[in-house]
């Protein structure tokens, strides 16, 4: 699938970039200095900040304000972060190198990276709380808040990275795999989807088909990962590839064949694009992002 010519997604990428540190800019500066060092370093480390502009183009697919929205889409950007911190810690995945740097904990220490994902968690739920949008109209950010939570928690990506961690060298099997993937990956995207349209005043039913859209794009993001960390290399990745097989963790090409996941991958592009047959020419960006994710090579 070529990759498509995407300037609506590149600007709202620019727009949470230029962001990430202004909504942090009180609590970042009254940080202890190497804590606040390891928030930035983290945050500002790059990445394709798929989840932020996924929320700002399904807010804008059902008419919301770009401005309102922000808050919102950069509190995204920081549980992603924070998980990225704890997934790499030693205990965890064990991954030297995050965006082609070095992992938090090999930059700072492992304590303070656990730290620094702790103030970015917390850091979200403040910013949204604080945003223009939950004084106007709490009702809709509290639903917000409460998508957030439920993905980023238990029920999400804390519980499926402890299946992860407990499948690890057992074989595991192909329904397991998928579980795995909807908590740790899928439920953030999801989340991120429905809190757009949550936020932009979109229907019930448009709210559901944004999030079913976002669960097939987070099954998909996984599944090229998975295919990547097979076929890509550590300038493409910025990160050590080809670590999930010898490991024994489960992937979609460990668990179905390198040929099977190539296909699960172009169905899940399908499901992604069915679930927006409710919106017209306004889900064409997000159309675009479904495209950007299955062409990936980082």
């Amino acid at each position: 699938m070529p990759s498509p010519t995407r300037p609506e997604i590149s600007r709202c990428r620019k727009m949470v970039e230029e962001s990430l540190l202004r909504f942090l800019e009180r609590d970042v500066c009254s940080m202890p200095e190497v804590l606040r060092e390891a928030v930035e370093y983290s945050l500002t480390a790059g990445g394709k900040r798929i989840r932020p502009v996924v929320l700002l183009l399904a807010g804008g697919a059902v008419g919301g304000n770009e401005e309102e929205l922000l808050p919102f889409a950069c509190a995204v950007e920081y549980v992603h972060t924070y998980s990225l911190i704890h997934d790499d810690l030693p205990s965890m995945d064990d991954d030297d190198f995050r965006r082609g740097k070095p992992s938090s904990h090999k930059a700072f220490g492992e304590a303070t990276a656990i730290l620094a994902g702790d103030a970015l968690l917390t850091e979200a739920f403040r910013v949204m709380g604080e945003s223009p949008l939950a004084a106007k109209e709490p009702g809709k950010a509290l639903a917000a808040v409460a998508a957030l939570a439920r993905a980023a928690g238990a029920e999400g990506m804390v519980g499926g990275q402890q299946m992860d961690l407990s499948a690890e060298g057992t074989g595991g099997r192909g329904h397991e795999k998928e579980e795995i993937d909807l908590r740790k990956t899928s439920a953030l995207l999801s989340a991120s989807a429905r809190m757009g349209g949550i936020l932009g005043g979109g229907s019930a039913v448009q709210v559901e088909a944004l999030a079913r859209y976002g669960r097939a794009l987070g099954l998909l993001f996984q599944a090229t990962d998975d295919i990547l960390d097979e076929t890509g290399s550590f300038e493409e990745m910025g990160k050590g590839v080809a670590k999930d097989r010898a490991r024994g963790k489960l992937t979609f090409p460990a668990a179905f064949g390198m040929e099977a996941a190539l296909a699960r991958a172009e169905a899940l592009c399908g499901e992604a694009l069915s679930a927006l047959s409710h919106f017209g020419d306004e889900g064409g960006h997000l159309r675009d992002m479904v495209r950007v994710v299955a062409s990936r090579r980082s």
